[in-house]
């Protein structure tokens, strides 16, 4: 069985209507590597999107990543889209 290690994938943002309003999208989930984390998160970005656009469908959160305040006026640059492993900061060790 693989070993899957947390990662985060840090994912800029800038408003639809007013490119000056920036920020960054954080998804955190379980992967094989950085590869397979940021598809992991596109994907989870893609499903909350069609949930939003399409009506209430059953939430497929199965591979752990999920998205949370999704934010419709608002633009993900998947393009400059940065992987790394996640550390917790609420972990002790």
């Amino acid at each position: 069985m693989t070993q899957l290690s947390h990662y985060e994938v840090d994912v800029p943002i800038h408003h639809s209507t007013d490119q000056t309003r920036r920020g960054l999208h954080v998804f955190t989930g379980p992967a094989t590597g950085p590869n397979e984390a940021l598809a992991a998160a596109h994907s989870a970005y893609d499903q909350a999107v069609q949930r939003v656009s399409a009506g209430p469908l059953p939430d497929d959160s199965s591979n752990r990543w999920a998205v949370c305040g999704l934010r419709p006026d608002w633009v993900l640059e998947w393009h400059k889209a940065t992987t790394k492993a996640w550390v917790n900061p609420n972990s002790l060790t």
